[in-house]
């Protein structure tokens, strides 16, 4: 079952920042995370330099947070498989359906052509 949530924080405004495989950092706006066969994953909209994203990639990653100590840093991980990455796929897309997808469009200066590329 598929339920969507931000973990009791206002995923407006805030970021994280992403480090990849070449080393570079990317800033990521939170765009939500959902909950997916009893697991949390993250999704995220990489930002340029000027904190804007003008291709409407979103980029999906597992999330987990330690109950145990409020204070540490989430843990994002790539979803290395075919089938658990399609799931959240399919999560997202009903997050996006389920969503008033006009405001959240405007929001992040998406046109409806780039998303539906």
């Amino acid at each position: 079952m598929t339920d969507s949530k931000n973990k009791g924080y206002d995923a407006e405004d805030m970021t994280v920042d992403i480090e990849l495989d070449d080393g570079k950092s990317v800033s990521c706006k939170i765009i939500t995370i959902l909950t997916v066969d009893k697991r949390d994953y993250i999704a995220l909209l990489p930002l340029d330099e000027n904190g804007e994203n003008d291709d409407g990639e979103v980029w999906l990653y597992r999330y987990s947070e330690d109950e145990n100590n409020p204070d540490q840093e989430p843990l994002i991980e790539y979803i290395n498989d075919d089938d658990e990455y399609e799931k959240v796929e399919d999560a997202f897309d009903e997050y996006l359906d389920s969503s008033e997808f006009d405001e959240i469009v405007e929001e992040m200066n998406i046109s409806y052509d780039e998303l539906e590329e």
